[in-house]
């Protein structure tokens, strides 16, 4: 028995041994947790100080962006379109409810305090029983919605994602362009909802920018020191301007100060005073339309009187410096006439339009791969297929821009593919694709195009990830040349993106893609809501009316792009990037240089006035900008500079340098109204 207790005892004590073991690892294995948990927290401080705007993500890291861009195409808007139906009455509560759900959301915070009066008078009522659906995945939508009362419940592919209340918004992608709905959306109990179509929306926003703009320039017209000035200039004079706002008793100007900032009144009226003998004495009262401080903008003054808010004000300003660089004191200088641009070139000795027949043309077929012995696809897009063509002749490659006219008809484009082909058609520059000939039949129209055996930048960036400065550098300066040729014949592109610029097989960049172009007469604005989301300037978005400004907007966020691999602002959900674009914070990667990032800057601005290349020197403050400073133009427009982008072209068969699309055995339908007459 003593023997049996012994072992026991010595068990024991080997096992407290093992135990004290174990307990110094545990502690070991604590304190190196603790050391790693301690330098994972100092590595992400260290992330976290680097941190800018990642689209797509919250991660530190930028991410680059792995599929296109998608596109909206303009929609007409009917000229003189009335509000149709009448009017709803809103009780107080219900006007709160809606004015509260509009402020809570992402897009519909940014309008402003009349927009939103009127979005509320125009809202009208609906009512949908338990189980009604009010919207279905995959329809075409054309209305938002504002939940008065009940609750419903949202299913995607028939799984649930959430159930919406009162005051909840959804469905307000539709009223800013037709899109395909993304979810089903059912009512679970009785429910009421604000409901309001897109046609309402874009009339209401286009109709108060379009008045409130003649009404600025009304205002303008008034004024002794800019009586002088024509409409074009006006116009340039309040894309320049910016809205402030004072409250009670702010003294917006003071007399004996040095002045710099010239305003009108929009809302409010403002008490002008004078000081004598050290009191304050009433000179006059100012209302709506009325102007002051307008000597301030061309020569050096003090303030003659006091200005001051009786109430609550709102004023339309613009400052000397901003108006120096809109207007010229002594003379306008709007358009680019830049002498080297050297337009006159020599005609070519045979443009093969003249000798180029449909039934001459024949696919090239993939040599290798999976689809061996396909017809060659070089791009899929929106509205059709691009085709790499040849002909038996003369063995020149062709790029054919194949587009089903049925969905032409369908989605309201026949004007813009009539206008593309007139822009392409007379256009000679070395810096946009050239159309050599258009044909058609019953159901497609064929554009046959230069075509680029280089690929496309959109797919050399996603190889690669983000281009060093130099490469992004020489990409940007042939598309400014590209600007200032189509600028100057009164074009404005609309839809600059990676997916739209091609590379020759010297590593120059050309131009492809005029399907959203428009001719637009200087000073004048054009309403279509247009263009790829990321590149969308904030004027677009607000449907305030844009003009060529939007082009340089747009030339900031490809430079962003072609640095950093994602745009500055981007999100699976387009009202998340309008929001972003509206609130217009650029965050920097720290790689970026000075130069690119003030370039960017300037080019970004949230005013089309103020933005780089809009102002009185037009684009020649592009080309002047300090990022550009190692570029020789005039050998750039001669195609004598060594592209640094020839190193992104690969050798071999004439398509390696494009993905690879299978073959499209369907057909359109035949399609006979008649728009392409002409074509």
């Amino acid at each position: 028995m003593e023997k049996q207790l012994q072992d026991l005892k010595q068990q024991l004590e080997k096992q407290c041994v093992i135990n004290q073991e174990l307990q110094r690892q545990n502690k070991d294995l604590e304190q190196r947790l603790r050391e790693k948990e301690k330098l994972l927290q100092e590595l992400h401080t260290q992330y976290h100080d680097l941190e800018f705007s990642c689209p797509n993500s919250n991660e530190t890291e930028p991410e680059f962006r792995k599929s296109r861009a998608a596109v909206i195409a303009p929609e007409p808007i009917p000229e003189g379109l009335e509000i149709s139906h009448t009017r709803v009455k809103k009780s107080v509560s219900e006007t709160s409810l809606i004015v509260k759900a509009i402020q809570k959301n992402d897009f519909l915070s940014r309008l402003d305090d009349e927009q939103i009066a009127m979005m509320v008078d125009l809202l009208r009522a609906s009512k949908f029983k338990p189980g009604e659906e009010v919207i279905r995945e995959g329809s075409e939508g054309d209305s938002m919605y504002i939940v008065a009362d009940g609750d419903l419940i949202v299913t995607q592919a028939g799984r649930d994602l959430r159930t919406l209340g009162k005051g909840d918004v959804f469905g307000e992608l539709a009223i800013l362009y037709n899109c395909k709905r993304t979810a089903t959306v059912k009512a679970k109990t009785s429910v009421h909802v604000w409901c309001m179509e897109r046609q309402t929306y874009r009339t209401i926003i286009t109709n108060k920018s379009k008045k409130k703009r003649e009404q600025l320039m009304g205002f303008l017209k008034t004024s002794r020191t800019l009586k002088d000035l024509n409409d074009i200039q006006l116009s340039k004079i309040i894309d320049s301007m910016e809205e402030v706002k004072f409250q009670d008793k702010d003294a917006i100007v003071r007399e004996g100060t040095e002045g710099n900032t010239f305003y009108i009144i929009l809302k409010g009226e403002v008490l002008v005073t004078k000081n004598v003998n050290g009191h304050q004495k009433m000179i006059r009262r100012m209302g709506k339309g009325e102007h002051f401080g307008e000597q301030a903008l061309i020569r050096e003054i003090l303030r003659t009187a006091t200005c001051t808010a009786d109430g609550p004000v709102t004023c339309f300003s613009i400052d000397k410096e901003v108006f120096e660089e809109t207007i010229p004191v002594e003379h306008l200088e709007l358009f680019d006439d830049s002498k080297e641009m050297q337009e006159a070139q020599a005609p070519e000795k045979s443009s093969p339009s003249s000798y180029l027949r449909f039934k001459d043309l024949v696919p090239v077929l993939y040599q290798e791969g999976r689809y061996q012995g396909d017809p060659v696809t070089l791009g899929i897009g929106g509205f059709g297929r691009v085709q790499l063509m040849t002909t038996i002749n003369h063995g020149k490659y062709y790029a054919i821009k194949r587009v089903s006219k049925k969905q032409i008809v369908a989605k309201r484009q026949e004007e813009h593919m009539l206008f593309e082909k007139k822009i392409l058609k007379v256009t000679q520059c070395d810096f946009i694709v050239k159309l050599y000939a258009a044909f058609k039949d019953t159901r497609y129209i064929y554009m046959v195009m230069e075509f680029c055996g280089g690929g496309e930048i959109w797919t050399k960036l996603k190889e690669i990830g983000r281009f060093d400065e130099p490469t992004a550098m020489f990409c940007t300066a042939c598309v400014v040349e590209a600007y200032a040729y189509l600028h100057k014949k009164s074009i404005l592109y609309r839809d600059l993106k990676p997916e739209n610029l091609m590379l020759d097989m010297r590593g120059y960049i050309k131009l492809v893609d005029f399907g959203f172009a428009k001719e637009l007469v200087r000073g004048q604005k054009t309403y279509s809501f247009v263009g790829t989301p990321e590149y969308m300037a904030p004027e677009i978005i607000k449907n305030q009316g844009h003009d060529f400004a939007v082009d340089f907007w747009s030339l900031g966020i490809l430079i962003f792009e072609l640095l950093v691999g994602s745009p500055p602002f981007s999100s699976s959900e387009p009202q998340k990037i309008y929001a972003k674009i509206l609130d217009g914070v650029l965050k920097y990667p720290p790689y970026l240089s000075e130069a690119a990032k003030s370039i960017i800057s300037k080019l970004c601005r949230p005013r089309p006035g103020q933005r780089l290349g809009n102002t009185k020197n037009g684009i020649k403050d592009v080309r002047h900008h300090r990022w550009f400073s190692s570029l020789n133009w005039h050998k750039l427009r001669m195609g004598q500079l060594d592209a640094p982008t020839v190193r992104l072209v690969r050798k071999g068969p004439c398509y390696i340098n494009f993905d690879q699309f299978p073959q499209d055995h369907s057909k359109a339908e035949e399609e006979f109204s008649g728009w392409d007459r002409d074509f």
